[in-house]
């Protein structure tokens, strides 16, 4: 994977990386010894099994086996791509990627970035001051008397309130050191040139007398706002505008709070910012929702990277219900398992927590793609007459096509009795259904990759393993002559080849990053984690002792091999075999 950057780029990336900094940013870790200790953040445990190694720039769970360097870490707690950890950690370390190296322009657009960045978050502070002062009354009223929000939730979600006066924050603002341009590239500021050279710019604020509500991106920048009407100005909702820092397009509402939210089994989407609020304040975790436009598989992909499969919460008026139709094709299209929830009542969310509490939100029908579709044909469709039996029936037959024969049948009984058609005949129709045609889709991930046990299953490993493992990590630590280990000494081909690269100056963490898969990174973190050794002295004397016990065992082998075979020959080959088999006994004799 780390074929596309430079190695002297990506080693100076980790150099800058310290992996116990980064992993304290998440997991508390205590030292113990040479390395430092913590509770696993990508498995439930109760006693720490998950460490980090400074020395050798590891991470390394005991318990589920998950490891790797500080890239592979971030991936996994951030739920990135390879690629996207990568410039995670480079915008961290302010190193401009390879590829803007020499890109006279880049330095200029960060900075910018980062200003937008500022303003953002200053914004944010703003509204959220003026939310409990005088200026902010009736917001604070219509969220905690209309809405029912604690003063809790509402500080979690970093709510506030936009004045009613035309420039109040462009005003805060300027007063703060940002310029008018900037302001009006956040979208905070709207800038009216003037017609003439003669006239005067005018400025005002974005939003204005409105609810407001902070868009935080997944590594807590404010990117953006919402904003919610409090009279019968227009639009009743108004969103920012795509700028360089926000693509509504490709994230959603509350990521910075999915994040941190581990070992959820649904993500829930639902359609409004008051909606992911409400079922926050009633303990529902794992809720987002759009930025203000319907699904796009931007967001789809995003989503899996939370969990295996996504919850649709939409409102349960006639829009809510035709964009479920659109979302299922989207996720199913995307590859994300997706399911939907049935809100009684013509309920949205929000007004469904608020009556029926958690247990009630917890207790909802959870309907399949395929059983939410047949009821929309279902209700859409007229079984009172022949021809309309015949339509349904012939409709229901598409959605039950590409299902698997478990989940077909369980629509087949109620189906047969809906239109009075035998379980035979709708199986022809069904059969008769052609396959929908190949896409160029794009190419599926895995929904979200929780570190397992890649070596579970496997084979124990000998005490020869476990020696030239041992010989390995003492290698890697820099403290023992490399004088000491002949390639010899390596049984299979992964630890020879840790071993090449080791003499050839490859450093632990790059010969991680470098594993093929999983499993042999599971492995490669392991063996090359430093090991426990109080100074060089006996980091050498256990060496030798990996050396003796390997050369041991392969004497002992070809020693076997020898006696098996001396039966079988004759001549100069039997005599040849036990003058080789002599020998063999008085080097032993060296490693008793």
């Amino acid at each position: 994977m780390a074929s596309r950057y430079p190695s002297a780029w990506m080693d100076e990336l980790r150099s800058r990386s310290d992996i116990v900094q980064v992993v304290s940013g998440y997991v508390s870790l205590k030292k113990n010894g040479r390395k430092h200790w913590g509770l696993c953040p990508f498995h439930g445990e109760k006693t720490a099994s998950f460490s980090v190694d400074g020395e050798h720039q590891l991470f390394y769970c005991f318990g589920c086996k998950a490891g790797g360097d500080v890239i592979h870490f971030v991936m996994e707690i951030e739920r990135l791509s390879f690629p996207e950890a990568v410039q995670l950690l480079a915008e961290r370390a302010h190193m401009a990627m390879p590829e803007m190296e020499n890109d006279a322009d880049y330095e200029m657009r960060r900075s910018r970035r980062e200003r937008m960045y500022a303003a953002n978050r200053e914004a944010a502070r703003f509204y959220h001051e003026m939310l409990f002062r005088p200026e902010g009354r009736e917001v604070l009223s219509y969220l905690r008397d209309r809405r029912g929000l604690s003063d809790g939730v509402i500080r979690k979600f970093g709510l506030g309130a936009a004045p009613e006066e035309w420039s109040r924050l462009t005003d805060h603002l300027l007063n703060q050191g940002f310029t008018l341009e900037e302001l009006a590239g956040a979208g905070l500021t709207v800038v009216k040139t003037p017609e003439t050279d003669s006239g005067k710019i005018h400025s005002f604020d974005m939003f204005r007398h409105r609810a407001m509500f902070p868009i935080i991106d997944m590594y807590k920048n404010v990117i953006a706002f919402g904003g919610r009407n409090l009279d019968k100005q227009e639009p009743k909702y108004l969103n920012t505008a795509d700028t360089p820092v926000f693509n509504k397009r490709k994230g959603v509402y509350a990521a910075n709070l999915l994040r941190q939210q581990r070992h959820l089994d649904r993500v829930v989407l639902v359609e409004g910012y008051m909606d992911v609020v409400s079922l926050a304040q009633f303990g529902v975790e794992g809720v987002c929702a759009t930025l203000g436009t319907a699904l796009t598989p931007e967001q789809a992909q995003l989503l899996r990277r939370f969990a295996p499969m996504v919850y649709l919460g939409y409102d349960g008026d006639s829009a809510g219900q035709n964009a479920i139709l659109r979302g299922l094709e989207i996720f199913e299209k995307e590859g994300v398992p997706v399911r939907v929830l049935d809100f009684p009542d013509g309920l949205d969310p929000d007004e469904f927590v608020r009556r029926d509490g958690a247990e009630g939100f917890r207790k909802l029908p959870v309907l399949t793609p395929a059983a939410y579709r047949l009821r929309r044909l279902r209700a859409e469709s007229d079984l009172s007459s022949p021809d309309g039996r015949i339509a349904f029936a012939r409709e229901a037959a598409r959605i039950l096509a590409p299902l698997d024969p478990v989940e077909r049948e369980t629509h087949l009984r109620s189906l047969s009795v809906e239109t009075g058609f035998s379980r035979e005949i709708l199986m022809e129709q069904i059969q008769s259904v052609k396959p929908p045609e190949e896409t160029d889709a794009v190419p599926r991930r895995p929904a979200v990759k929780t570190p397992r046990s890649p070596e579970a299953g496997q084979a124990p490993v000998s005490e020869d393993i476990r020696a030239q493992e041992m010989l390995l990590s003492l290698l890697a630590s820099g403290q023992i002559p490399k004088d000491i280990v002949e390639e010899k000494d390596f049984g299979d081909d992964e630890l020879k080849s840790i071993y090449a690269n080791l003499l050839a100056g490859m450093s632990p963490a790059a010969l991680v990053s470098a594993a093929p898969d999983d499993a042999s990174r599971s492995r490669f973190t392991r063996i090359l984690l430093t090991p426990a050794a109080r100074d060089t002295d006996e980091m050498i004397a256990m060496a030798r002792d990996c050396v003796n016990r390997i050369r041991r065992t392969a004497l002992e082998k070809r020693l076997k091999e020898l006696s098996d075979q001396v039966d079988r020959l004759s001549g100069d080959e039997a005599s040849a075999a036990m003058k080789e088999a002599q020998e063999i006994s008085m080097q032993l004799n060296r490693y008793a």
